[in-house]
């Protein structure tokens, strides 16, 4: 007889971001005429940057010639790519060496697997309200989640509490869902406690490009010690738009070593084992995207979701609604109304004003009473979701 995972029966019965969708679905099916903002799942609006199209364009045409054309990839990821990633680090003063970088189809994926490093006996410190996937995937494996609860107390940016328990830690900066970012000096507290007990940090970093203050750092590197106890997963998805087009990258810097074993020589033994590599048109698009041209044209959009941001905020404070985000960060959470619950106030929005945002409870329970809204839509749809918002409040 075959025996099956039981630790996923420790799941909810539902992804968060499945429910919502089934929900937009269902509203688009009954109600087709009506115009339904989405403000929830957070998913780009605006199109590619001009010189990602081109490279796609070219790497499609090297595919139609056989001196030019490329089978399997290199399941790390090929050099010219590993190496735009260095010199996008680089441009930013920090030093990455392009042997560290390990090339995927985003962030997801990596954030899914790179568990598969640790033992099961690891505790595992998740700063809520967090990502579900941080949560869920540790809880497929069976290990114990240690929540480090986030408030308003704290502007949504727990510090390491002196009596935590954890062997890992995820951390977000800038958060999702909170919009919230950890100072140098904040988030030198979290590499310090981590190096003090032999911890590892796994670095979010997908938000990175939003962030404008240079008082928050825009990865895990930038901070001394960081590469002896810090893994940073990245992506294009928000940076480049590329939610459709899917690639990313983790750094396992080579003086990351645990019980005498280097985390990046076994990342190097999981990958070449569990990868057949990325797609060649995906890692030219990537050279492109990153390249300062590439950049430059994306950097666009980004201002465009910024406005966004301010829009929101701006009809937020009008409210009188305490709120997270929207600064460095492309989430705006916000205190849900007269005392409402998240899916109460997320039934609110729908049924009063065709809004669709995001209950804070679905990132944990320290998220209950709060709410989160995506900048990511059209700046079309975030004026009138804003103008909705102040009329039913």
């Amino acid at each position: 007889m075959t025996h099956i995972n039981p630790y996923y029966s420790r799941l909810k019965t539902s992804y968060l971001f499945y429910r919502i969708n089934q929900t937009v679905d269902a509203l688009r099916r009954d109600h087709p005429q009506e115009r339904l903002l989405l403000l929830g799942v957070g998913d780009v609006t605006l199109p590619l940057a001009p010189a990602v199209i081109a490279a796609l364009h070219r790497a499609a045409e090297d595919q139609a010639k056989q001196e030019s054309f490329q089978g399997y990839m290199p399941e790390l990821g090929k050099d010219f790519m590993k190496q735009a990633v260095a010199d996008y680090y680089a441009r930013r003063g920090t030093k990455l060496d392009p042997a560290e970088i390990f090339i995927s189809y985003g962030a997801g994926d990596d954030l899914g697997v790179i568990g598969g490093l640790f033992a099961q006996e690891n505790r595992v410190a998740v700063i809520e309200p967090a990502y579900p996937a941080y949560v869920d995937t540790n809880l497929m494996a069976g290990r114990t989640i240690v929540s480090v609860p986030g408030g308003e107390d704290n502007g949504f940016l727990p510090l390491p509490p002196e009596d935590l328990e954890a062997e890992l830690v995820y951390l977000c900066s800038p958060n999702n869902p909170t919009g919230a970012a950890y100072t140098r000096a904040q988030l030198q507290q979290w590499v310090d406690w981590a190096n003090a007990r032999d911890a590892v940090i796994l670095f979010d970093a997908a938000y990175e490009a939003f962030i404008t203050d240079p008082a928050v750092p825009r990865s895990i590197y930038e901070l001394p010690g960081a590469e002896r106890c810090a893994i940073e997963i990245a992506s294009l998805s928000k940076t480049a738009g590329f939610t459709g087009t899917r690639l990313g990258w983790t750094a396992v810097p080579q003086a990351l070593i645990r019980e005498e074993t280097s985390l990046h020589d076994m990342w190097v033994r999981n990958r070449t084992t569990c990868s057949n590599g990325v797609s060649y048109l995906l890692q030219r698009a990537g050279e492109a995207a990153l390249s300062p041209e590439g950049l430059a044209q994306s950097g666009k959009n980004l201002q465009v979701y910024r406005a966004n941001a301010k829009i929101l905020t701006d009809a937020l404070e009008v409210l009188g609604l305490p709120y997270t985000g929207g600064k460095n960060a492309p989430y705006v959470w916000f205190r849900c109304p007269k005392g409402m619950q998240g899916w109460d106030f997320f039934d609110f929005l729908i049924d009063r004003a065709r809004i669709v945002g995001t209950p804070g409870v679905g990132f944990g329970p320290c998220g209950e009473g709060w709410f989160r809204f995506s900048c990511f839509g059209t700046p079309a749809d975030t004026r009138e979701a804003a103008h909705r918002l102040r009329e039913i409040l």
